[in-house]
């Protein structure tokens, strides 16, 4: 099942991928616009406990993604979730999984288009979304190993931005060690609400698993690229929020809408402010491109069992991709980033993340040892705290969660009924 490119049949996605792909893929997943937008509504819900929060977040995160990897290297097809709980679950709880995927994620990655839009010209933020799902739907159309060369140089310019941006507020003699201590008043709950949120930023090691049949020898880089993705973002994300809270302090950073921004200003480096609104567009940019790939892929998987319309489910012979289904999913994106602004309505996508991997812990859990699986305990704090943050979520994105996943139960049940006519 590893071959390489050259040996994939008619239908088949082609194996160009290493670790080294994979991983920038993740990263580019990981550490996009999430760094840059992310820690203000976390520091909004847990205060002094912001950090507490991401490190709860980071251990469910890893439960998640070494469930993951082991169930991507015994089943390394597109799909991610969708596979593994189809083939160890059964087929409702794989397409739930699809469907929370699918649907959340195509409004994540309008939502991410219009964050794009907002940075580079705001006035305009419609139009330039619109023009960027555009290209980087191009970009995917012509092959993998294309957005993963592009993916390369967002994920250096990223880093680049966050390296200045720690740099700036641990140099710039503002910084308070006082301001990073977690103290006696953070409130358990919003701790919770704030890992929750903070996962969702995390959550990209999915598009790893997702291509797992554009991987080269998935049975070993798959394993490889999780968690050495996983842990850089992590690093990074710990760096940055340290130096940001440094400077500004929970309540401070509460009251930001543009954290990153508005730390390096308070530092004393306003010349930085420029630089960090530029990486933010650019890590918007790198995080849609993943979704993209992601949610074509997961597309390309459920139109295969007719779960979505079977022509989505067509390879391009010269490029080797799901052209079909990446069409399909940058028009319905084109749709939304030019009529709505869904910025502040995708609480779903975080409660439909949290339930996908859910049923990936679950899928985890079934495997028996000659499969691979991993250590019991690792599904078991995976699934237990993916619930647990679901539920912690505002109740506006717990309602809007389930309202999706009811909707996605609802439809399934009633192909089963036709096709029994």
């Amino acid at each position: 099942m590893g071959g390489s490119a050259a040996s994939a049949g008619a239908g088949e996605l082609k194996r160009h991928l290493g670790v080294f792909d994979a991983v920038v893929i993740g990263l580019g997943s990981m550490i996009g616009a999430g760094v840059f937008a992310a820690l203000a509504p976390a520091a909004r819900a847990a205060g002094p406990g912001l950090l507490i929060g991401l490190a709860l977040a980071a251990v469910v995160a890893y439960c998640n993604a070494t469930s993951s990897a082991r169930l991507a290297a015994r089943y390394p097809r597109s799909g991610g979730t969708y596979v593994y709980g189809r083939e160890r679950l059964g087929d409702f709880w794989g397409y739930l999984a699809g469907w929370g995927f699918v649907v959340g994620k195509t409004a994540s990655c309008a939502a991410m288009a219009l964050t794009v839009g907002t940075y580079v010209w705001p006035d305009q933020a419609h139009a330039v979304a619109v023009a960027t799902v555009v290209a980087l739907t191009g970009v995917n159309y012509v092959g993998v190993q294309k957005s993963a060369w592009l993916t390369r140089g967002i994920v250096a310019v990223v880093l680049a931005v966050l390296a200045a941006v720690v740099t700036a507020c641990l140099t710039g003699g503002q910084a308070r060690v006082a301001r990073l201590d977690a103290g006696a008043h953070a409130a358990f709950g919003g701790v919770l609400q704030a890992a929750g949120l903070l996962f969702f930023a995390f959550a990209g090691y999915a598009r790893i698993a997702t291509l797992g049949e554009e991987v080269r020898d998935p049975r070993r880089t798959v394993p490889r690229a999780v968690p050495l993705a996983l842990g850089i973002t992590l690093a990074v994300y710990a760096a940055v929020a340290v130096a940001v809270l440094a400077v500004l302090g929970a309540d401070g950073l509460a009251r930001t809408v543009d954290p990153l921004a508005e730390a390096v200003r308070a530092a004393g480096v306003p010349g930085l402010v420029p630089v960090v609104r530029a990486g933010a567009a650019v890590a918007a940019i790198g995080s849609l491109l993943a979704l993209i790939l992601g949610v074509s892929r997961t597309t390309l998987a459920m139109a295969r069992d007719r779960h979505l319309p079977h022509a989505l489910a067509a390879v391009h012979p010269r490029f080797g991709v799901p052209h079909r289904a990446e069409s399909a999913v940058g028009a319905m994106v084109v749709v939304l980033a030019a009529t709505a602004d869904v910025r502040g309505a995708i609480g779903f996508s975080s409660f439909g993340v949290l339930a996908y991997y859910a049923i990936a812990n679950a899928s985890a859990w079934t495997l028996t040892p000659a499969e691979g699986r991993p250590a019991r305990i690792v599904p078991i704090v995976g699934a237990v705290g993916c619930l647990v943050l679901a539920f912690a979520l505002p109740p506006a994105s717990v309602l809007w969660g389930a309202a999706v996943l009811v909707a996605g139960a609802a439809a399934y049940g009633l192909r089963k009924a036709v096709t029994r006519v």
